[in-house]
């Protein structure tokens, strides 16, 4: 039973969709209305994770050749390596917490101003996960163990939407859609420096090409150029033997390149593609919730929600971000510290996360500087959160994203105190 909830609630499009469907029913839709509104949520999300998945494909590629080509290790920031290794111990601590830590938000939003519905099931899980090995690298076991760790997880995932909604109501023009993505410091972060340096900076949906550059304005063709480049530059660092032996299947270096940057620039369509259809439909479902259990609910979706609104400050916030992990990494070879590589991956979704808060409030300099901010937050917090996470902490990998970092810190310092 508990594996078979941990299957429906750790599945984003089932979540979802079970959330559109509760939402239509309650509004007493006709038959027609209710399947077809949920059948295209749960199709939303599952073009977003397909999009996702292509573009986690394309960066995998990237990565590998990085740290050929620069011969650099370290522990690699990556919440689904993370998980996968922490649910073989704590499966069970993981799959309560999670369940009991959605009935607490729910609760919360009822019954509080925190009127927000954390509805990215994948970070719910990831967070469950975190707060359970941290509660037991602490001491705690048992019914205090899932009593403690939902109260704190149904409490984050009402507060950290409440933290982004100010600057997402910047962002999408509404109050109607919330945030929920566990990067969100790093988000407000980015937001603040943005409102810091970017006073008088254009929007980055406002940059004018020139005549010739005109197909610039392409989003996909944008991005597949500047990944193109990219892409060539480290597999020239890795070399055409690695990459043709190991990646390619003999395929040219170059060749493989190309098609991975443009296979990248696919999947970033993908998830505006998914995006968008998630949106036309769970607002309205989500609606018949928020009258009939939490009034004046808000929806709260994962991070690719923001990504229509500014696809340039997408690719900007990725390379900025991108940039920062690099330097961030730098500093702490130089420190003798324990050595955080860039993942492609946060550095992709966080980035370009922070980068269309950044615009929102700073234009170009804010996308461009709050998201390099963001780069260099994501690569010291790690650091930081290794020791409290007990056994996992020597796993060779960490959870990537700013909110585990802050959270999980915090909380492994209140265990200390109070031991």
């Amino acid at each position: 039973m508990l594996k078979f909830l941990l299957d429906i609630l750790s599945v984003p499009a089932v979540l979802v969709g079970l959330v559109a469907l509760i939402g239509l029913v309650l509004q007493k839709k006709s038959a027609s209305e209710t399947i077809t509104g949920t059948i295209k949520t749960i199709m939303g999300f599952l073009i977003l994770g397909g999009g996702a998945s292509i573009v986690v494909g394309a960066l995998g590629h990237f990565g590998t050749m990085f740290e050929q080509g620069f011969g650099i290790q370290g522990v690699v920031p990556n919440n689904e390596a993370i998980v996968a290794l922490a649910l073989k111990e704590y499966g069970t601590q993981t799959a309560l917490i999670m369940a009991f830590g959605m009935i607490a938000n729910i609760l919360i939003a009822r019954f509080t101003k925190l009127k927000y519905i954390f509805l990215t099931g994948h970070h719910t899980l990831y967070m469950a996960c975190m707060v359970a090995a941290i509660l037991i690298a602490g001491g705690v076991k048992g019914l205090p163990l899932v009593i403690i760790g939902s109260i704190v997880l149904g409490l984050i995932m009402a507060i950290m939407p409440a933290l982004a909604q100010p600057t997402m109501k910047k962002i999408t023009g509404v109050d109607d859609v919330a945030f929920a993505h566990f990067g969100t410091f790093g988000y407000i972060l980015s937001a603040g420096v943005g409102k810091l340096v970017g006073k008088g900076s254009k929007s980055t949906e406002e940059i004018n090409f020139p005549q010739g550059l005109t197909f610039l304005r392409d989003t996909s063709v944008a991005i597949s150029l500047t990944m193109s480049i990219l892409y060539i530059i480290v597999a020239l660092a890795a070399g055409p033997t690695f990459v043709e032996s190991k990646l390619s299947g003999g395929q040219n270096f170059i060749v493989f390149s190309l098609v991975q940057a443009i296979t990248f620039a696919g999947g970033v369509y993908v998830i505006l593609a998914g995006v968008r259809l998630i949106l036309a439909e769970i607002v309205p479902a989500f609606r018949g919730i928020a009258m009939k259990l939490v009034p004046n609910g808000k929806p709260a979706l994962d991070c690719p929600v923001v990504f229509p609104y500014a696809p340039n400050a997408v690719l900007i916030g990725f390379l900025s971000s991108f940039v920062g992990g690099i330097v961030g990494m730098f500093i702490l070879i130089a420190l003798d510290a324990t050595v955080i590589l860039p993942g492609v991956v946060p550095h992709f979704f966080c980035g370009a996360t922070a980068g269309v808060f950044g615009n929102a409030t700073g234009g170009r300099r804010g996308a461009i500087i709050g998201a390099f901010a963001q780069g260099l937050l994501i690569t010291f917090l790690p650091v930081l959160l290794l020791p409290t996470l007990g056994n996992l902490g020597y796993a060779g990998s960490t959870f990537s994203d700013a909110d585990f970092g802050v959270i999980g810190i915090i909380l492994g310092k209140l265990l200390a105190l109070i031991s």
